[in-house]
C-alpha cells in the first residue's frame, strides 16, 4: 500500500522535477530512490550529468535549490556524488550555491548562525569557491550580513588556508597571467646567470662585473 501511494505521488513527474523537489524539501530518501533507478545505478557519468545540468525555470541548479533552503543533509549527499560541480552559476543573480547559502543564512534568525557556519564550512571544504563574484560584483564574503562575524571568520580562514596552499589565485584566472609568469621566470633566470658570472676572487673582476650588470639593467 505504501509503495502504491509513493507511485501515485510520483506519477506524472519527470526525473528532473523529482530531483528539484528532493533538493527543495531536503528529501534524502527521494534522492536515493532516484539515483538507485536502473538507468542511473552504477552509471557515474549519467548521475553527474543529471545532477549538474538539471535546472529550474529560473535557472537555479539543484545545488542552489538546496542551499537556498539550508538543506544540510541533501547537500552532504550531493557533494558525495562523483563529478558533482561545486560552483555552478545561476542565471538571475550569477550566484554560486555558496552565495545562495549565505542569502539563506542572512534571512534566518541569529540562533541559526552556528548551523549556517557548519553548512558553509562543509561547502568550502568540499570545493566551493569563496572567490567567485556574482553579477552584482560581490563575493560570498561580501554578501555576509555584517553582524555575522562568525560566518565571515569561517570564510576568511578558508581563504587564508587556500592562500598558504598556493592555490588562492590561478595564473589562468588572471588576464595575461601566463605571460607574466613566463616573464618573471625569465627575469629570475637572468638574475641567476648574472650571479653565476662572478666568482668573487678578484677586486678588479668584481668591479668589472658590477659595471656590466648595471649596464645591462640600464
Amino acid at each position: 500500500m505504501a509503495g502504491r501511494a509513493k507511485e501515485e505521488e510520483h506519477e506524472g513527474a519527470s526525473t528532473k522535477e523529482l530531483l528539484i523537489e528532493a533538493c527543495r524539501r531536503n528529501n534524502v530518501d527521494l534522492l536515493t530512490e532516484i539515483l538507485s533507478s536502473p538507468s542511473l545505478k552504477d552509471n557515474e557519468a549519467a548521475v553527474s550529468d543529471l545532477l549538474n545540468n538539471t535546472t529550474t525555470v529560473l535557472g537555479n541548479h539543484l545545488y542552489h535549490e538546496a542551499a537556498l533552503q539550508g538543506n544540510y543533509e541533501i547537500i552532504d549527499m550531493l557533494l558525495d556524488q562523483p563529478g558533482f560541480e561545486c560552483d555552478p552559476v545561476n542565471r538571475v543573480e550569477g550566484d554560486t550555491p555558496l552565495h545562495s547559502a549565505i542569502r539563506w543564512i542572512n534571512s534566518e534568525p541569529a540562533e541559526q548562525r552556528e548551523f549556517g557556519n557548519a553548512l558553509v564550512e562543509m561547502m568550502l571544504e568540499a570545493g566551493s569557491s569563496a572567490r567567485v563574484k556574482n553579477k552584482g560584483g560581490l563575493t560570498p564574503l561580501q554578501l555576509v550580513d555584517p553582524r555575522n562575524e562568525g560566518l565571515k571568520e569561517v570564510i576568511r580562514k578558508h581563504e587564508y588556508a587556500a592562500l598558504n596552499a598556493g592555490d588562492f589565485v590561478s595564473v589562468e584566472d588572471v588576464k595575461g597571467g601566463k605571460g607574466l609568469l613566463a616573464a618573471k621566470g625569465r627575469q629570475e633566470e637572468e638574475e641567476e646567470d648574472e650571479d653565476a658570472e662572478f666568482s668573487g676572487s678578484d677586486d678588479e673582476e668584481r668591479a668589472e662585473w658590477e659595471r656590466q650588470r648595471k649596464a645591462r639593467r640600464g
